[in-house]
């Protein structure tokens, strides 16, 4: 989750708007915070002038931050929209922009993530985001790899755990650190990382964090692919194969009223069809606890999909409302 160019200097050097007012138009642009203390005096003089804006009539101005790895795409934008209108007219939109070592495991190329800074700043300027906070791993990580870490429990080792060990650790563990460096009163996220989304929430309940969660519906290319800084490094032909993962779900959803085991079966039969689709793993969860549904659930569920298409892994996800079936 999560750099203008290394040579872009701090924010006061380079200030190209105010936090709050008119700092997220397109024509002032986003203050760009390269440090704790660039970041700590953005939200200082927001807070200051914030009561005094908040006067305007819209309700209390809330501060607001859409935690990212950069390689910015629209679905992106559309969680800083949605975090412009829930903060409202007067408040602040922060956007972290940070690749997060501690997320990356064995196999997983840290150097090779995309980054682009300069063009993902001016992309911000578009859609009312305030602030960019980008730091460097030493800002985020100071004394270096860090020693105590937030641990996801059970939430971390099924899904993308198994496949990924440690990597929802990791995910908590920087969220967490950003929390408490941007103190906002809501962070927004994507639903299509749905199991982190999850993760994060009981984070925020069970450490009893003062902030409030709000997950964003997935933005999908009017083919059905959802948005993701990976679907670049798919090839043509590779982007059809990919188009299984969202008929896969949609078959399952359409299954839900005749019970899980049916919803599991349609789901599965999708991704067997389809070639070149190596499915690491298809279930139905409980969409709380992220444990596997009985086949006589009632209620809602996540059907959740990840598999890799040529080198590149991608993962999907699709609420299904399901009905129990008696036999």
């Amino acid at each position: 989750m999560i750099s203008m160019t290394d040579d872009a200097g701090a924010a006061g050097e380079h200030d190209s708007g105010a936090p709050g007012g008119d700092a997220g138009s397109a024509s002032a642009g986003p203050l760009v915070a390269r440090t704790r203390q660039d970041l700590r005096e953005a939200l200082v003089r927001w807070t200051m002038s914030a009561p005094i804006a908040s006067v305007a009539g819209e309700g209390p101005a809330r501060r607001a931050v859409v935690m990212t790895m950069g390689a910015l795409h629209e679905g992106h934008l559309d969680l800083v929209r949605r975090a412009r209108e829930v903060a409202g007219a007067s408040g602040q939109v922060v956007v972290t922009i940070f690749v997060n070592p501690l997320q990356f495991g064995e196999g997983e190329d840290l150097a090779a993530y995309p980054r682009d800074l300069a063009g993902d700043v001016e992309k911000l300027a578009s859609v009312g985001a305030d602030v960019v906070f980008a730091p460097a791993p030493d800002t985020v990580y100071p004394y270096g790899d860090p020693i105590v870490r937030v641990s996801a429990g059970r939430i971390g080792e099924v899904l993308e755990g198994e496949f990924r060990p440690g990597h929802m650790d990791g995910v908590l563990t920087v969220v967490l650190k950003l929390v408490h460096l941007v103190r906002p009163d809501v962070a927004l996220f994507g639903q299509k990382d749905a199991q982190q989304l999850l993760a994060v929430r009981r984070m925020a309940a069970d450490l009893d964090l003062d902030v409030e969660i709000v997950g964003v519906p997935t933005v999908r290319d009017a083919d059905g692919l959802a948005l993701s800084s990976r679907n670049a490094y798919l090839s043509g032909d590779e982007r059809e194969r990919a188009l299984a993962l969202s008929r896969a779900l949609r078959a399952g959803a359409e299954a839900g009223a005749r019970g899980a085991a049916e919803v599991r079966r349609e789901a599965s039969e999708v991704l067997n069809a389809a070639t070149g689709v190596e499915v690491d793993y298809l279930a139905l969860v409980d969409p709380i606890t992220v444990d596997d549904v009985p086949d006589d659930h009632s209620g809602p569920a996540l059907l959740l999909v990840a598999a890799r298409v040529g080198t590149t892994r991608l993962i999907d996800n699709q609420t299904v409302e399901v009905s129990s079936q008696v036999t």
